[in-house]
């Protein structure tokens, strides 16, 4: 029975890692945020937080080095993942929900929990509820 069910999850995780959708780099020019994410492997590494090991991505901030680390990915449809998003110091939680616009354009919403902040000018900014990002090269 054991036999049966790793193999079920091998061709499971086959299938998904052939798309590109929840895999890459996102960016939002207005805030200078950007996501990471590879929601079909979980193996992306955050930067000099090398300690949380690999998961399925993050949101970071151009100008701090403080990340929004992606503890769970649910891919819920081709076009819908539905994201539980913790702070680098695990105070603050959320549940987001990102969704594929078009093949360059993604909406991050942030459904319950805390809310997204980054620091400017020693302030803590806290991010709009929803969030239009554009697939890109880092």
């Amino acid at each position: 029975m054991l036999a049966i069910t790793c193999s079920a999850q091998s061709v499971k995780t086959t299938n998904n890692s052939d798309s590109t959708i929840f895999k890459g780099y996102l960016y939002n020019k207005e805030y200078d945020v950007y996501i990471q994410m590879d929601f079909y492997h979980n193996n992306i590494v955050v930067p000099y937080q090398e300690i949380y090991g690999e998961m399925p991505g993050y949101f970071g901030d151009k100008r701090d080095g403080r990340k929004w680390l992606f503890t769970n990915a649910t891919i819920k449809n081709k076009h819908t993942a539905i994201i539980q998003i913790t702070n680098d110091y695990g105070s603050e939680d959320l549940t987001a929900t990102l969704r594929q616009v078009n093949d360059s354009t993604f909406q991050l919403h942030q459904d319950k929990g805390s809310t997204l902040k980054i620091a400017r000018n020693r302030k803590w900014v806290k991010m709009p509820t929803s969030m239009t990002f554009i697939k890109g090269e880092r």
